[in-house]
């Protein structure tokens, strides 16, 4: 089991590429949802996510309903996964709910976010990151990571190396 980040209609291939580098390297599915703003072959894409886009379990979709037939674990009342939208007209944060270990979070297109008809539908699955009251959003791939590793951190971060080691120096705790 894996989390799943979930991009509608991305727009800009540098986020896409940086959020699919930090999904292989927390193990997370990416999915992207049609249509694009760039071809998937874009080379700031692929500049973005250096050699880890290879490596990248990657998912694509004609349109938003085609995302939702093929999960239909994410509408039956008995479903084990839960799809979360990250929204800044929630009025929960990221950090006030449960995630389990193969949940799904979506994000919406840079320059518009995911549309409101899919926002009302789910209320209760919208989640905001906090800030200054100014301020419109943050970039798509720091809030994909922000949520993310909220999420993780939440399941004992799935297996993922927690510690690290010096590769010249020592040092004594």
């Amino acid at each position: 089991m894996s989390m799943n980040i979930v991009l509608l209609e991305p727009e800009i291939p540098f986020n896409t590429g940086a959020i699919g580098r930090t999904c292989v390297a927390t193990d997370t599915r990416l999915h992207l949802i049609r249509p694009y703003g760039f071809r998937i072959n874009d080379k700031n894409l692929k500049r973005a996510g250096l050699d880890y886009w290879e490596k990248l379990n990657l998912t694509e979709y004609k349109n938003y309903d085609d995302f939702i037939e093929r999960h239909p674990e994410l509408t039956s009342p008995e479903g084990v996964s839960k799809l979360w939208y990250a929204t800044t007209k929630a009025h929960q944060t990221y950090a006030d709910v449960s995630y389990s270990p193969n949940d799904y979070i979506m994000f919406g297109k840079e320059t518009a976010g995911i549309p409101e008809e899919i926002l009302a539908e789910h209320p209760a699955s919208c989640i905001r990151i906090p800030m200054y009251e100014e301020e419109r959003s943050l970039n798509l791939s720091n809030a994909a990571s922000i949520i993310l590793y909220e999420a993780l951190r939440q399941n004992g971060f799935c297996g993922l190396k927690k510690e690290g080691e010096l590769h010249r120096l020592n040092y004594k705790l």
